[in-house]
């Protein structure tokens, strides 16, 4: 019987990349992969991220690579992308673990502050099932609270997140030409949120350098924080490596 997996992505901004990479090597592993939207619409990841178009001499560091861009069509043309459940149809007891993407278009948003979304995640932790978080998704972590314990599900848990140095040079090296398109929230950053909340400062784990983006087989490999049943990225340069660490920790929670 196959494994199944939520994926929720937002209606519109999620980073291509970090969603369409863990479907493909999750549905080729054998898993049963569904995804979910707020309001069960299609979802459509952020264009910017599949064409390229505003980011000048930087386009090659920092749009989608051509194997995301691949997987994304694949992703695109499948019926689980085609007819998506909605956050309100979610039973997370239907699941076996459950992977979250992320994406700094400001419309990703409607995710990262979906209340729904916050009441679901927790009952993951509680039930021991594999989590899997990247990029901007720890802050919807970070918002989501244990009701036994009033506190972030993230509380004790060692993690990663997109570093507050990624996002400061994303949004430097492009506002001349895209104003504050890299800051999903003007006034903060991924990381400062998600240290906030957590037990230790020593919790947050920025890893080495992230200079490059890791591939199936490669020479780089990706940073990848793994502490009990969740595991997480920085960017869409450790995908590889997150989804590969994400789909192990079935083989040690059956």
């Amino acid at each position: 019987m196959k494994r199944k997996i939520l994926l929720p992505v937002p209606t519109y901004g999620f980073d291509p990349t970090e969603a369409a990479i863990p479907w493909k090597i999750l549905t080729s592993g054998g898993f049963d992969v569904h995804i979910a939207t707020p309001g069960g619409k299609q979802a459509r990841a952020d264009e910017i991220m599949l064409t390229g178009e505003g980011l000048g001499l930087f386009k090659p560091l920092l749009m989608a690579r051509r194997d995301a861009i691949s997987a994304y069509a694949e992703m695109e043309g499948s019926s689980a992308f085609r007819k998506p459940i909605s956050y309100a149809g979610i039973n997370p007891d239907d699941y076996d673990g459950i992977f979250l993407p992320g994406g700094h278009h400001k419309g990703v948003r409607e995710y990262l502050e979906s209340e729904i979304l916050q009441r679901i995640i927790p009952v993951f932790f509680k039930a021991e099932k594999p989590v899997g978080a990247v990029c901007h998704a720890p802050v919807l972590l970070s918002r989501s609270i244990n009701p036994e314990s009033g506190k972030t599900v993230l509380y004790g848990y060692r993690t990663t997140a997109l570093l507050k140095s990624q996002e400061r040079l994303a949004y430097h090296l492009t506002r001349r030409r895209m104003g504050d398109y890299y800051l999903t929230y003007p006034g903060t950053t991924v990381e400062d949120e998600v240290r906030k909340v957590l037990r230790s400062q020593r919790d947050f784990r920025k890893g080495p350098l992230p200079l490059f983006r890791d591939k199936p087989g490669g020479l780089f490999g990706g940073f990848v924080v793994r502490d009990r049943n969740y595991v997480s990225g920085r960017w869409p340069g450790d995908i590889y490596s997150l989804t590969r660490a994400f789909g192990g920790l079935f083989s040690t929670t059956v």
